[in-house]
């Protein structure tokens, strides 16, 4: 059946008009049969606007729109954005700029969200984005930490430029803020100019940042002098962000400058501020201006925390004024400001430069309250290296009795501040009594005392405190065996290092080449080179490479007995394996050569050193001398080494 359609407009006059004639629709059917049928058709309320008459985003809209994107982007059967086009044909409407700028805030992935900005003017012929879009997918890809955010930021401002879109000046201020100092900050610079816009106080914030975050303080100052003539300031963080990069700069009348402009241009400098300009004095030497700033942030009231003190007290040992400094930390403990680690090691190094470390026990019975496991492990640890010993035992003995828990590395510094002052029964006796404090005796603590012993040759006592770690724990590993050979082989007794080598082969550790190094040296040292020889090739069997030490001390084994053709075979192997002799092996064999009267072959030696490469230290040229004169004896008083007993200088 054929039906006639006419379509009749009836014109409405609204009561109150706003930017467009309001209309409604009638559409009317009739039929052969004469009946009519009639339609009133309303159509769709105008978008909502605010008083200016800038559309509104309409939020149902926008966060249905959100949900279909996020929801069907984590599918990966379906095209979220095709499925959001198919849900606003279904409604018969299209985004608004400012609805595709909400829907972009929501979206937090950067990929997502530039998928979406470059789909947009897809889903409506007459969409087309507005400098706010623009600057929401700049914002996003500001946030972003992808490689290719620059070149994506870069193509954003050509397609505006291709589409005449006009940005405003928070499209500068983001692109500043993300391009930094870059080759392309000219050329945002250049779009103030092209769109005619003006900087705001905000864009030369931006710029003053950019500029320090790429350390040009220079350009930095420029720009900040440029914002002052405009009658323009800074917010306290970014005048704390150029006064720092000036004062590490040294750019000091420039820093003194800007915090003159702070006090001017009525933003009141901080404590960060101050720290700053306490520092820049201190690090000039400047302890009496650092004080005046110290005591203005006083006299402000500000809440001094830690790094205030801690700076102030740097800038006065710098200058060498202890009395200062004690008093600001006297200050410091009265104001119940935890001193740290940092604070302590600035007094101490001053009271060591001046002389005055007597001072050190009245600061820390001051702020023992403040002082832990962890500062006393410090103080005693600094000391000992330094060589204060009498002053770190004297602390050791503190946190012994104040501390119901000791601190591992306190003890460790304290054994070998012990053990390297010689008082190995003090060492010994602390090593017996560290569990007492909750700490437990390790293998290092055992090692450093054996060593101790060794070196100082105590058999006796090395006899026991071996025992008393093999029953108490704990497991001696490669370094207590060769430790313990080396310290009997130095006081000759060549059987206990036999049996030590012995249960080094029946224990879990098996010998390495230092193992052998050290039975090698205890053999020849007390006379029995066959033996030491014997180990030599048994090593060489079982796999290890001899190296430097092994040929250095064999060969000396060698010369001392008169060896010399042995020593000589050795030194000739030795270059066959490829192992390279250093200065001391060739101090060795020239003083075997020397001795035994063969010059010709001891100049040719030295020919061979100097071709090597090495350079002649005292003891070659000493050998040369007795060469040159002539003198060849038999029996002379040598250095001894702490390596072989007879190396006449230290392996290298």
């Amino acid at each position: 059946m054929r039906h006639r359609r006419h379509l009749r407009l009836i014109l409405t006059i609204p009561t109150r008009r706003h930017y467009a004639t309001k209309y409604t629709a009638k559409v009317t059917s009739t039929s052969p049969t004469g009946r009519t049928l009639s339609v009133e058709v309303t159509p769709p309320p105008p978008l909502p606007t605010d008083i200016r008459g800038y559309t509104l985003p309409r939020r149902d809209l926008v966060c249905k729109a959100t949900q279909i994107i996020l929801h069907q982007s984590r599918s990966a059967t379906s095209d979220p954005f095709l499925d959001l086009a198919d849900y606003l044909s279904s409604l018969s409407v299209s985004l608004t700029p400012a609805e595709a700028s909400e829907i972009l805030k929501s979206l937090n992935d950067a990929d997502l969200a530039l998928k979406f900005f470059r789909f947009c003017p897809s889903l409506s012929p007459k969409f087309q984005h507005d400098a706010f879009t623009c600057n929401r997918i700049l914002l996003i890809l500001s946030k972003s930490a992808a490689p290719a955010r620059f070149d994506l930021a870069r193509s954003i401002v050509f397609d505006m430029h291709r589409s005449n879109i006009r940005g405003n000046i928070s499209t500068v201020n983001l692109l500043i803020g993300l391009f930094g100092s870059s080759d392309d900050l000219e050329t945002t610079m250049e779009l103030v100019k092209k769109w005619s816009l003006k900087m705001n106080s905000y864009t030369y914030k931006c710029l003053v940042q950019a500029f320090l975050r790429s350390y040009d303080t220079a350009k930095a100052f420029q720009c900040y002098m440029e914002l002052r003539r405009h009658g323009y300031k800074l917010d306290i963080y970014s005048y704390n962000m150029l006064l720092h990069a000036l004062a590490k700069d040294e750019k000091v009348e420039q820093a003194y400058k800007v915090f003159e402009d702070m006090k001017k241009k009525h933003c009141e400098p901080d404590e960060f501020t101050y720290t700053i300009m306490i520092r820049m004095s201190g690090k000039l030497g400047k302890g009496e201006e650092s004080l005046v700033f110290f005591q203005e942030l006083l006299d402000k009231g500000c809440n001094l925390n830690l790094i205030v003190y801690n700076t102030i007290i740097q800038a006065l040992a710098r200058s060498n004024m202890v009395d200062k400094a004690i008093l600001v930390f006297m200050k410091m403990v009265e104001a119940n400001c935890r001193p740290n680690e940092f604070t302590y090691s600035v007094i101490l190094n001053l009271l060591i430069a001046q002389g005055q470390l007597s001072r050190l026990d009245e600061l820390v019975e001051v702020s023992k309250r403040y002082v832990t496991k962890s500062i006393y492990a410090y103080l005693v640890k600094t000391l000992s290296k330094l060589g204060h010993d009498d002053e770190a035992h004297r602390l050791f003995c503190n946190m012994w009795k104040f501390h119901d828990k000791g601190d591992r590395d306190a003890y460790m510094s304290m054994l070998e501040s012990l053990c390297a002052a010689g008082k190995t029964a003090e060492a010994i006796d602390l090593l017996s009594n560290i569990h007492e404090k909750g700490v437990y005796t390790d293998t290092m603590m055992y090692n450093t005392v054996l060593a101790a012993l060794g070196k100082s040759k105590q058999v006796s006592h090395l006899h026991e405190v071996y025992e008393k770690m093999k029953t108490d724990g704990p497991e001696p590993d490669i370094f207590t065996y060769n430790i313990l050979i080396s310290g009997f082989g130095r006081a000759g007794k060549v059987d206990e290092a036999m049996t030590v080598f012995e249960q080094l082969e029946n224990s879990d550790c098996k010998p390495d080449i230092v193992s052998y190094n050290s039975l090698i040296n205890c053999l020849g040292k007390n006379g029995d080179v066959d033996e030491a020889h014997m180990r030599f090739k048994e090593m060489q069997e079982k796999g290890f490479s001899p190296d430097v030490v092994s040929y250095s001390t064999l060969i000396e084994c060698f010369g001392k007995t008169d060896r010399v053709e042995m020593a000589c075979r050795l030194f000739d192997d030795m270059l066959v394996q490829g192992c390279c002799p250093n200065i001391v092996t060739y101090n060795i064999l020239l003083d075997c050569l020397e001795r035994c009267g063969r010059t010709a072959e001891a100049v040719d030696l030295y020919a061979k050193l100097k071709q090597q490469g090495l350079t002649p230290d005292w003891i070659t040229y000493a050998v040369l001398e007795r060469l040159q004169s002539g003198s060849h004896k038999k029996f002379r008083v040598r250095r001894q080494s702490p390596i072989t007993g007879w190396v006449v200088s230290p392996i290298r």
